[in-house]
């Protein structure tokens, strides 16, 4: 099984998810507030709806798996966009769930507070969720505990919970020595039988915790890259304050900063790949056409996420986050088009935990009908035949579990039990 529940994966955004609600309460200009809101919901459903076809394509085309970085030999164009795009969620939900931390501590109205006990509780309950519901949802029972896009979110919280009394500076500068230096580390190496390995395992080289006996432990993602994530997440968090942008002017101050974020990341990544000087530990090559070319230009490192990864990821989320909140959330008729899928988008976005844990148990009981009724036609796994079968799939449980999630959604919107926040 890949591991790239991520992407993905996704799934700190259940804290974003409350940190959005409070900081969208008490916003003055309330239109601005929920555009503002709503674009990274937008950002989040949006993700959620690649992360589905990602998923879909792990259950229904699992003989026509991907390696990472991706083996171009053997990768039609259908399958490596599908995969490429899949690359989109993990980055998104760990940094912007750094952006929700900032945005609970910093509160529209009141004096800040800490989000510290808020961290090490969504953290904790991450890591639970991963061990004891995700992974059966992927195989239905428990031969090997895969510490996966979930645990390293958890994790992830538990880190910046740590560090939240730090200066934003300091912060900062460590957010971008882990990013940009980690790529430093990639020669460094431990064997099973050294001390350091299992440490080593955990937060930089993906591999085996325990290989051996009933219960195998696989680390998937590996934390370090992460942690940096969303240390400047949560540095730029005040990128979204309501508190400063709470007119149209400071509104197009923040859609200008996003623009520059996301210029830099990519003129970044252009420099860098593009001359093979750093941040990538597959030099790119050229092809026989140009679209083997780009492929491997774009053939980029996700377990850990190397620096090319992150400056692609990261700067295509800063500008379709100018675009959701410029031509979505706050602009159009209501009714227009562009509101409408704005409001889909919101919606998936709005409970991402229900979302995630639903789609994977619906793709578990699907997947077990179909080999039932058809049984195995490629070797021991049940497939379709092309990509255009994974698009189709996704299509029809994106309509089929839009009811659901909006129920759901409603129904958090108005409860008042603690635990419905969670998810």
């Amino acid at each position: 099984m890949s591991s790239n529940i991520s992407s993905n994966s996704a799934l700190s955004a259940h804290f974003s998810e409350q940190a959005s609600a409070h900081a969208s309460e008490q916003v003055s200009n309330r239109v601005l507030g929920r555009s503002r809101i709503n674009s990274i919901d937008m950002m989040r459903g949006l993700v959620m709806l690649i992360m589905l076809l990602d998923h879909v394509r792990e259950r229904f085309f699992l003989h026509m798996q991907v390696s990472d970085p991706m083996d171009l030999s053997s990768t039609s164009w259908g399958l490596f966009l599908s995969r490429f795009a899949a690359h989109f969620c993990a980055p998104v939900f760990v940094f912007l769930t750094g952006v929700s931390a900032w945005l609970y501590a910093n509160r529209s109205h009141g004096e800040p507070r800490s989000a510290r006990a808020f961290l090490i509780k969504r953290g904790l309950f991450l890591i639970a969720l991963e061990i004891v519901v995700i992974n059966i949802s992927w195989m239905g029972n428990y031969h090997t505990l895969w510490l996966q896009v979930i645990w390293v979110i958890g994790l992830s919280m538990l880190t910046l919970a740590a560090l939240i009394n730090l200066p934003r500076a300091w912060m900062a500068l460590l957010g971008f020595a882990i990013v940009f230096g980690h790529n430093l580390l990639t020669p460094i190496g431990f064997q099973p039988s050294e001390w350091v390995y299992s440490l080593w395992t955990l937060l930089h080289d993906r591999g085996y915790l325990v290989s051996e006996g009933a219960l195998k432990i696989k680390v998937s993602y590996p934390a370090l890259p992460w942690m940096g994530v969303i240390l400047l997440g949560y540095v730029a968090g005040p990128i979204f304050s309501q508190k400063l942008n709470s007119n149209l002017l400071e509104a197009s101050q923040r859609q200008q900063t996003l623009l520059q974020l996301g210029i830099s990341c990519w003129v970044l990544f252009a420099v860098l790949r593009g001359f093979n000087l750093y941040g990538e530990t597959l030099p790119w090559q050229a092809g026989a056409h140009l679209g083997e070319t780009l492929m491997s230009v774009f053939n980029l490192t996700k377990y850990p996420p190397s620096l090319s990864f992150l400056l692609v990821t990261l700067g295509g989320m800063f500008f379709s986050l100018v675009a959701f909140e410029r031509y979505f959330a706050s602009s159009g008729k209501v009714g227009g088009r562009l509101a409408r899928v704005g409001h889909g988008l919101s919606v998936f976005g709005s409970v991402p935990m229900f979302f995630y844990i639903l789609h994977l148990y619906v793709l578990l009981l699907l997947y077990r009908l179909a080999k039932f009724i058809f049984g195995a036609n490629h070797g021991e796994y049940f497939g379709v035949n092309s990509m255009g079968w994974i698009w189709f799939i996704t299509g029809v449980l994106v309509i089929a579990l839009y009811y659901p999630v909006k129920w759901f959604s409603e129904y958090k919107k108005h409860s008042t039990q603690a635990w419905i926040k969670y998810l």
